[in-house]
């Protein structure tokens, strides 16, 4: 596995596989916060499930976790080689007439959801966290006990603007990182040229419509905080 990793395209396959893995979790993320806009009932019931449901908090969170460090100190280390690949390229030809601005800087894009993700584990996450294994509290089955938060809490976090623009300025460089990692996703997994333009619409379609999605979301409680 270490030699694999070692190997140039070993690292770009481990980063589309890490991609991949954070996108289907994107989607669900986005599905179960959608389910606040329509039914805060629905969208409790479904956030205690995936909060108290064993499988999921100590199978699936550990390794959700380990994917997205993955995927950062792998972005980090491809970051790094391709700079001084392209170190030595540039001196024979313009780069930028040869690569987009977004491929040329996904580590600012990287850093900037990194950041993200910082907050959100503050907000949601360590709270959550400090709950049910430090407090020892996974009640919450039935409203009005303090388990059971969970849209409460979301329509808290978003009361404030300066909160609200961190979020849509960060889903605003999640689309941005997703409109070329999805493609180079795909490149990197050996998807044929024939299918690069079906991709690519796919990508673009994914890359838009799941951080606006979030983005709408965000506005929404903020508008609708009573």
């Amino acid at each position: 596995m270490s030699g694999f990793l070692k190997s140039s395209i070993g690292r770009k396959v481990a980063m589309a596989l890490s991609a991949f893995f954070l996108m289907f979790f994107l989607l669900q993320h986005f599905a179960i916060n959608l389910l606040s806009v329509f039914s805060g009932d629905l969208f409790n019931e479904v956030s205690h499930f995936m909060g108290t449901n064993w499988l999921i908090q100590f199978v699936m969170q550990p390794i959700l976790i380990f994917g997205v460090v993955f995927h950062f100190v792998m972005g980090f280390i491809l970051e790094i080689k391709n700079k001084k690949a392209r170190n030595i390229a540039y001196v024979k030809n313009n780069g930028a007439a040869n690569s987009t601005w977004m491929s040329r800087n996904m580590i600012y894009s990287g850093v900037a959801i990194l950041a993200f993700i910082i907050l959100h584990f503050i907000d949601f996450w360590f709270p959550e966290i400090n709950t049910k294994f430090i407090q020892g509290d996974w009640s919450g089955i039935h409203e009005g006990v303090d388990g059971y938060r969970y849209f409460h809490e979301l329509q808290e976090k978003f009361v404030s603007p300066i909160r609200v623009g961190a979020y849509v300025l960060a889903f605003v460089f999640l689309a941005l990182h997703l409109l070329h990692g999805f493609t180079s996703a795909f490149q990197s997994m050996g998807a044929t040229a024939s299918r690069k333009k079906t991709l690519q619409n796919i990508g673009k379609a994914y890359s838009i419509i799941i951080p606006l999605g979030f983005i709408v979301i965000a506005l929404f409680h903020h508008l609708n905080h009573h």
